[in-house]
């Protein structure tokens, strides 16, 4: 994939675009009105950058502790390589499961595949665990809850 030149006036969009859209009926429009983009010209921009890949999604962070779900863990599970595709697909496929990565494995620390799991209390997350770990047949695995959230924002690039 070959990088994508970007224009100021590009920069100037994606750092609208990068933290939180404003909380109104017509967020595009109030984009464009701040970058000098035709609302059009804006919503089709951003398109391009989703069919270009530059863009992987849009998404609403909730902020799951004041929602109610007090549980949440990082689940590690050791998976044979080959197993990996058919693995995360089926954890990913779980609604208490925000996240899934695969990571470098180490000697002291043979996990490569990570989900984030998400439920009203730690004993909610170690049943979706046990869950997973049912229907995917990984056994080996560990879990992380988590005790307090120090940090959660999304990357600023421009």
């Amino acid at each position: 994939m070959r990088p994508v030149e970007l224009t100021a006036k590009d920069r100037k969009l994606l750092a609208q675009i990068q933290g939180d859209l404003p909380l109104c009926t017509s967020p595009y429009a109030v984009i464009a009105q701040k970058t000098g983009w035709d609302e059009k010209e804006l919503v089709r921009r951003i398109k391009s950058f989703i069919r270009r890949g530059m863009i992987r999604r849009f998404g609403a962070i909730l902020r799951h502790q004041k929602a109610g779900y007090q549980g949440n863990a990082m689940v590690v599970w050791k998976v044979a390589e080959d197993d990996i595709p058919r693995v995360s697909r089926a954890m990913v496929s779980f609604p208490a499961v925000s996240h899934c990565y695969l990571r470098a494995v180490h000697p002291q620390w043979p996990f490569n595949l990570y989900t984030m799991v998400h439920g009203q209390s730690e004993r909610d997350c170690r049943r979706i665990a046990w869950q997973i770990s049912k229907n995917t047949g990984m056994k080996d695995y560990r879990i992380l809850f988590s005790k307090r959230e120090h940090k959660k924002s999304s990357m600023t690039y421009f």
